[in-house]
């Protein structure tokens, strides 16, 4: 894998990022195990340096090189400007990481990344690194993980859209944005719409008038439509939803990382010729699926009602 060598072969991969307690760590341990299942040979990378329980089996290991406690208690920085410097340190000894990752040449990688948000908005120490990768003929898509329950405050949904956005645009990679935990998405409150209003993102003009009968948001309401103003403009972002405990949602997103990184069009293996073309022309429809999700994972109102007629 040297550097701009056109001559080696390319390695595929996931850089899983997003913010802390999203399920980074638990969604590479379950893509882990899900692509072993199927053939695939799985090599996973911890690039967080404040990882220290890794339910995976982890093959190349930044602890080796710096550790976020030892950054901390020597430099005397917070947890915020640790992670930050341990990410300048990675980008500073590029030679230790490409030693590391030719040991496992021909293997498909997951980067279990840090949960910072500002990495990926607008520091470029991680963006360097995946800039690096990329040199070394690997081919990667960021797996952008969020809380699903964030679905359930508008105000907070449009925060994610925006960080989702931001990342988008900075990280510079082809994007998989992902509602991660999506048996939990009801947690703290009720969808105000269905779920695939909120994975295709669609017209957020409901979700700001939504927004405005709460009084706090009342008077945040021009603020609010021009944040979805850009996010519209731009029309970039859209999610999958996902429970790492089924396989079908495992399936799924795994297709969609497939197509976004190319690993769909090699290869590495036997491939029915619909599937190709599905990914070639991005014909495999979400709708049936996200409506799958929906009866599976979000209580209706018609079911809520009959819940409290029997009380």
């Amino acid at each position: 894998m040297s550097e701009g060598s056109k001559g080696s072969s390319l390695a595929f991969g996931q850089v899983v990022i997003g913010p802390p307690g999203s399920g980074k760590t638990t969604y590479c341990h379950g893509m882990q195990e899900f692509m072993g299942r199927i053939g695939r040979k799985v090599t996973v990378v911890n690039l967080d340096p404040a990882n220290e329980a890794m339910p995976y089996q982890c093959a190349v290991d930044i602890a080796e090189l710096i550790t976020l406690p030892d950054v901390m208690e020597n430099l005397k920085l917070g947890p915020n400007g640790g992670l930050i410097y341990c990410m300048e340190y990675l980008e500073a000894n590029f030679d230790w990481l490409q030693e590391k990752l030719a040991a496992f040449r021909g293997h498909y990688y997951l980067f279990d990344c840090p949960g910072q948000v500002e990495l990926y908005t607008h520091h470029n120490a991680l963006k360097n690194v995946f800039t690096q990768l990329a040199k070394w003929n690997f081919r990667l898509a960021a797996v952008h993980l969020v809380d699903s329950h964030y679905c359930t405050d508008p105000g907070k949904f449009i925060s994610v859209l925006c960080t989702s956005l931001s990342t988008m645009l900075h990280v510079e990679l082809p994007h998989v944005n992902v509602l991660s935990k999506m048996d939990l998405i009801e947690q703290y409150g009720k969808l105000a719409f269905n779920l695939d209003y909120y994975t295709e993102v669609l017209d957020l003009s409901y979700l700001v008038d939504h927004l405005a009968s709460d009084p706090f948001f009342r008077n945040y309401r021009r603020l609010n439509e021009k944040l979805v103003e850009v996010i519209e403009d731009y029309s970039l972002v859209s999610f999958v939803p996902l429970n790492v405990q089924d396989k079908e949602s495992m399936r799924q997103v795994m297709q969609a990382v497939d197509k976004a990184n190319g690993y769909s069009f090699g290869d590495q293996e036997q491939r029915s010729l619909e599937a190709l073309m599905s990914a070639a022309v991005g014909a495999d429809f979400h709708f049936t699926s996200t409506l799958a999700v929906q009866e599976k994972y979000v209580q209706s109102q018609d079911k809520a009602v009959e819940e409290v007629m029997d009380l």
